[in-house]
C-alpha cells in the first residue's frame, strides 16, 4: 500500500497522509520511536536536499495525537558535515524545543556489528534500540545511484567508518544488505522539492507531494518513475531484487492518491532548473506533480528534445487541440499526448526516447 498526498501545506499533507495509511496496523502507543529524517548538509530544505521539518512536525503530531511520548529524532549527516549544524541550519533545533524532543547526533552513537547472510555491518545503536524508524528521505536524484530514497537514507544510520566502506564496495549491493539489516517501522517521503541531480541540492524541483507506506523497496521501485527511471536501472533495487527484499512497483499495486484538488492548486514555479527548458516548454498553469515529471524526463533525455519541437503542459491545454507533444491529461488535444495526472517521468522520458529514434 502506498498513500500520496499532494498539496503545498506540509503538515496537513502529511497527517492525511499518515491517516490514510496503515501504519497503526504495526504501531503502539507504548512504543518508542525515531524519526530519521535526511539532513544529508546544512542547506535549507528548499535547496532540494534535506526533510523539510514541517514533514518531521506532521509526523510528531501524529504519533502525540496516537498517545506516543517517547520520540526523538536522529541523524548523521554526511562524512565531513557536522549533524549538529545541520540540525541548526534546516531548522531541526527550533523544532525540538518547541515540542521538547531530542535531537541525536548519531555520530556520537556507539555502534553494534550487525550479520546478515555474508554481509556484516555497524549499526547504530539508537536505530537498534528503538522500538519504531520512521524513515523521512527526500526523494531527489544522485549522481552515483542515480536515485537516493528511503533505502539510501539508511546510510545515515551507520558510523562514518562504514560510510566509507559503503563507497569502497561500491554502493549498490551494501545499501541493498543494509535494508535487510535495519527494519524499518514506516516510510514518509518528503517530495516536495527534491533536487534533480545530485543529493547535495541545489537544482531543487517543485512537486508538492508526500509519499508513504510500509516497504521501502516497494516505495523505492515506485519513485524511480517518478523521476524518469524504471526499477532495474538503479543499481541498488536490481540488487535488492536478488536478495528477495521484495517485488517492484506494479499498476495492480494498491496505490491511494489523497487531496487530488491540490494539485491544481499546487502550480509550478519558474526554477533555475525550469529555466534551462524554457525554450522547449509552452507552460501554461502546470501544476507541480505534473511539471516536476516533466523536468526530470528532460534532464535525462537532455537538449536532444529541441528537434521534437515545443512541449505543451499545463491546465491552460484544457480544451485546445494542436499538433505536437503535450504532457499530461490536462493535453490530450494534441497529436502526441502522454497521459496522465501526473504521467511519470519515465513515461516522459520513453516517449521522448522513441519519437527521437
Amino acid at each position: 500500500m502506498i498513500v500520496v498526498s499532494h498539496g503545498k501545506d506540509i503538515v496537513k499533507s502529511t497527517l492525511g497522509a499518515l491517516y490514510a495509511s496503515d501504519i497503526k496496523e504495526y504501531l503502539k502507543p507504548s512504543f518508542s520511536v525515531a524519526i530519521k529524517p535526511n539532513l544529508v548538509v546544512p542547506h535549507p530544505s528548499s535547496d532540494g536536499a534535506t526533510t523539510h521539518t514541517e514533514v518531521v512536525e506532521g509526523i510528531i503530531l501524529f504519533l502525540r495525537e496516537y498517545g506516543i511520548k517517547d520520540i526523538r529524532i536522529i541523524e548523521s549527516s554526511w562524512i565531513g558535515a557536522a549533524t549538529k549544524r545541520a540540525f541548526d541550519i534546516c531548522g531541526y533545533e527550533e523544532l525540538a524545543r518547541r515540542y521538547n524532543i531530542p535531537l541525536v547526533d548519531l555520530k556520537k552513537d556507539d555502534s553494534t556489528k550487525m550479520t546478515s547472510g555474508s554481509f556484516s555491518t555497524r549499526v547504530c545503536n539508537e536505530v537498534l534500540n528503538t522500538d519504531f524508524l520512521i524513515n523521512v528521505p527526500v526523494l531527489k536524484a544522485h549522481g552515483q545511484t542515480r536515485l537516493t530514497c528511503c533505502m539510501k537514507n539508511l546510510k545515515g544510520c551507520i558510523p562514518d567508518s562504514e560510510k566509507r566502506r559503503f563507497h569502497v564496495l561500491g554502493l549498490n549491493k551494501p545499501i541493498a544488505e543494509l535494508s535487510r539489516i535495519i527494519k524499518v517501522g514506516y516510510n514518509v517521503i518528503d517530495g516536495i522539492c527534491g533536487d534533480l541531480t545530485f543529493e547535495e541540492g541545489g537544482n531543487p524541483v517543485e512537486a508538492n507531494r508526500i509519499i508513504v507506506g510500509r516497504s521501502a523497496f516497494l516505495l523505492d521501485s515506485y519513485c524511480a518513475g517518478l523521476i524518469g527511471y524504471i526499477p532495474e536501472e538503479i543499481g541498488y533495487l536490481e540488487y535488492g531484487k536478488k536478495i528477495k527484499l521484495g517485488e517492484y512497483f506494479t499498476a495492480k499495486e494498491e496505490l491511494i492518491e489523497i487531496n487530488l484538488d491540490q494539485k491544481e492548486a499546487s502550480v509550478a514555479k519558474s526554477t533555475r532548473v525550469a529555466e534551462r527548458y524554457k525554450d522547449i516548454i509552452s507552460e501554461n498553469s502546470a501544476c507541480s506533480a505534473c511539471y516536476s515529471s516533466l523536468l526530470y524526463a528532460l534532464h535525462r533525455y537532455g537538449y536532444k528534445a529541441r528537434n521534437l519541437g515545443p512541449i505543451h503542459i499545463g491546465q491552460g491545454y484544457k480544451g485546445v487541440e494542436g499538433e505536437g507533444i503535450g504532457i499530461g491529461n490536462c493535453t490530450k488535444g494534441f497529436s502526441i499526448c502522454i497521459a496522465g495526472c501526473p504521467p511519470s517521468a519515465n513515461s516522459i522520458y520513453e516517449t521522448l526516447k522513441d519519437l527521437g529514434s
